[in-house]
């Protein structure tokens, strides 16, 4: 008998894109009462990890719903990884917001899904969805602009010349194998930086940022919050957390920053 906490056991697969773009994107919606989560995913990571499963247990156990997916190219999605760029995910970001969510919504975005979330808050401020509306955003370990700070600023001459020469250089990762990075996703990726100028998001942002985070530095989180406006902001740096805040204290304290969204 399947628990009223588990996921829906198949996703459903929604096409996004034109022409030789479509996408065929993995997507778990939960239905529920207001406000409901959006779950926005990282850079190489996908639905069915810790916090994602976690939050959709949370959601289930007060009859909440909750919306997660894959982006193309990730998880259950189709597509390769190789021909993702930050646009094109923040499409199918756009479209399975639009599509599954009805109400408000608390967005929940962890490492590359921070930067998601707050595009999705900006393009949402430009083309109001017809249906939803932003409660608050719910950032882990946000790296808005990581393509350029965090990857490009910070490569090697080598590993530079060889993505402008061959068009792609192989990254090593101490989570797995190596895994590329394209000089689409890095040059794409210059159209959608936020960090020169204000966020505006229209709803209370918290933050929360683990001081011993080796992939985004806290002094990143501190970059962003300066750029938010001054209220409604709140910034939790947990002193001996990671990248990944997955442990049973990161999800409680996650969890916790989702609740006061009510």
């Amino acid at each position: 008998m399947t628990s009223s906490a588990e996921a829906p056991q198949n996703p459903v697969l929604i096409e996004v894109g034109q022409a030789d773009a479509i996408r065929r994107v993995a997507v778990r919606a939960r239905e529920g009462g207001s406000p409901g989560l959006f779950w926005l995913g990282g850079f190489k990571s996908d639905m069915q990890g810790t916090k994602a499963v976690a939050l959709d247990a949370w959601a289930a156990e007060r009859k909440r719903a909750c919306v997660r997916f894959d982006y193309s190219g990730h998880g259950e999605s189709g597509g390769q990884f190789v021909h993702g760029t930050i646009g094109r995910w923040l499409e199918e970001s756009v479209a399975v917001f639009k599509r599954f969510c009805a109400g408000p919504q608390v967005v929940i975005g962890s490492s590359m899904g921070g930067w998601m979330a707050l595009l999705l808050a900006r393009e949402l401020g430009r083309r109001p969805a017809s249906r939803a509306s932003l409660a608050g955003l719910v950032l882990i370990a946000p790296a808005p602009d990581f393509t350029e700070d965090l990857m490009w600023k910070g490569f090697s001459p080598e590993a530079r010349h060889q993505i402008e020469t061959t068009g792609a250089w192989l990254r090593p990762s101490e989570y797995g194998d190596p895994y590329p990075i394209t000089r689409n996703l890095i040059e794409e990726g210059r159209k959608h930086l936020l960090l020169g100028s204000t966020i505006e998001v229209g709803c209370p942002v918290h933050i929360l940022q683990g001081a011993r985070d080796p992939d985004v530095p806290w002094k990143h989180a501190f970059s962003l919050a300066h750029r938010l406006p001054a209220d409604d902001v709140v910034l939790t740096v947990i002193q001996d957390g990671d990248h990944r805040l997955s442990r049973p204290q990161d999800i409680a304290r996650i969890l916790a920053a989702v609740a006061e969204m009510d």
